[in-house]
């Protein structure tokens, strides 16, 4: 079998207007579009019209339309006719607060290339990522003056902040919304060079442990000893989470999780991955986790139960003997199909309710949660993004997990009762969240290159 070429007169396009993109895209990564502070409202309505006008230039129809929160930007092409399949793809243009500021190397919001990577707040998450898309649909309005399928071009304001309004704006417009599949590219790729298709996300359950004693903090000389302390009550609460095995000792916590195909795991211990450079790259002394499973079973496959921060007590310079009123902490559970967070959350707090000491009261309260993912491999969508991103880097992709969650995808699929392709153009390590955020120029224009095939992919079946 041959290997699948980028169409040529799409190719051509691209290579003699990547300069264009690149200069679009760095207009772009200019505007602060920071969906969790208030005092940048402002920059996300603009960077919402801003894609608008972009998606307008390329030939489509472009709405901006309002939520209670950020507005969605909605992009529509329909020249391929009312018989013709319809590909949504969905993206985001707001991005995270780039503080600490003192930590990058140049302004988060002053785009630079420096050793084939751009260096952005959101130049990886994900306004690069979504901004190839628009490209890419621009070179075949360009070249062919129109597409092999109808477009809907989805943009939300607010996936930094847990998409709080995405979930109602589908349901609301659902009919006007309605297609054959959705691709998302807001994910890396396995390794450079090696292209990678999104089979698996985690779901999470999100909770607040609180545990109270006294009134007030007490004098732990004329109290220590006689009084529970909600400290050390906490931390035994917490000891109780895991077994010596690493497992989770939630009772049912389990219960709900599916088996994956022995072909799958055996597929992923194929992949090029090196347990030792993933552990220096963390700068862990050494790795942990559940017993019998491969660091990436773990990250992929596997359920978790972790503590993300704790609070108690005097924690300034110096000393201050007192015993703690109250102690928090703040827990998260990875969840994997068919695991529900609603669910999750109950078995979390009665298994706190079992595990309190005498002389303190623990409350749960839970925060956040989303459910697992896992796509059906194959079928139309999934086999052009296969000959799409052979097409591009000239190898055939991976099957790959993420750790973390990106709850919209459930929600498509939902909502829309649309295949979702999870198509990513980052790399490990590229600081999404973190300071010097990048995504590499190589991989932005081979990502245009696959996403402009993708829809030629997909109209052939």
């Amino acid at each position: 079998m041959t290997t699948p070429f980028v169409p040529a007169d799409l190719d051509q396009w691209l290579a003699a207007h990547q300069q264009d993109a690149l200069d679009e895209l760095f207009a772009f990564l200019r505007i602060p579009s920071v969906s969790a502070r208030s005092e940048h409202a402002g920059d996300c309505r603009a960077a919402a019209q801003w894609l608008a006008d972009r998606l307008t230039h390329a030939g489509f129809t472009a709405s901006i339309m309002d939520t209670p929160g950020h507005p969605v930007v909605l992009g529509e092409w329909r020249g391929a006719g009312p018989d013709a399949p319809t590909l949504l793809v969905y993206g985001h243009y707001d991005v995270q607060p780039a503080e600490p500021l003192e930590l990058w190397t140049s302004p988060a919001f002053a785009p630079e290339i420096r050793d084939g990577r751009i260096y952005a707040r959101g130049s990886v998450d994900d306004k690069g990522q979504l901004y190839l898309h628009v490209k890419a649909l621009e070179a075949h309005l360009a070249v062919r003056g129109t597409l092999p399928v109808n477009v809907i071009v989805l943009a939300e304001g607010e996936e930094e902040v847990g998409s709080e309004h995405l979930e109602a704006f589908l349901e609301e417009h659902r009919e006007r919304l309605r297609c054959d599949g959705v691709v998302i590219s807001d994910s890396t790729m396995f390794a450079p060079g090696v292209p990678s298709i999104l089979s698996s996300l985690r779901g999470l359950a999100y909770v607040q442990i609180d545990v109270r004693g006294a009134s007030s903090d007490l004098h732990s000389g004329m109290y220590g000893g006689a009084v529970v302390n909600p400290a050390m009550a906490l931390a035994r609460i917490l000891s109780t989470l895991h077994d010596e095995h690493g497992r989770v000792a939630i009772a049912g916590f389990y219960d709900a999780v599916q088996a994956w195909p022995d072909a799958v795991r055996a597929q992923m211990r194929t992949l090029p991955f090196d347990e030792e450079h993933f552990r220096a790259e963390t700068g862990a002394p050494a790795l942990g986790g559940e017993t019998g499973y491969t660091v990436l079973e773990r990250l992929w496959t596997r359920p978790t139960c972790e503590v993300n921060g704790l609070l108690s007590g005097y924690t300034g310079e110096g000393a201050k003997t007192v015993l703690p009123a109250v102690a928090m902490a703040k827990v998260s559970c990875r969840l994997v199909p068919d695991q529900d967070p609603k669910a999750v959350e109950r078995l979390i707090a009665e298994h706190v309710a079992r595990v309190t000491p005498p002389g303190v009261t623990a409350t749960v309260t839970a925060l956040h949660g989303g459910r697992p993912w896992r796509a059906e491999l194959g079928g139309p969508l999934h086999d052009a993004g296969v000959v799409a991103l052979e097409a591009a880097f000239g190898t055939t992709p991976v099957i790959t997990g993420e750790g973390g969650s990106i709850p919209v995808v459930g929600d498509f699929e939902r909502i829309l009762g649309a295949p979702v392709l999870l198509m990513g153009f980052g790399l490990p390590g590229e600081n999404a969240h973190a300071p010097d955020e990048w995504i590499a120029v190589e991989n932005f224009r081979q990502g245009m290159r696959a996403a402009a095939t993708l829809f030629d992919a997909y109209a052939r079946g």
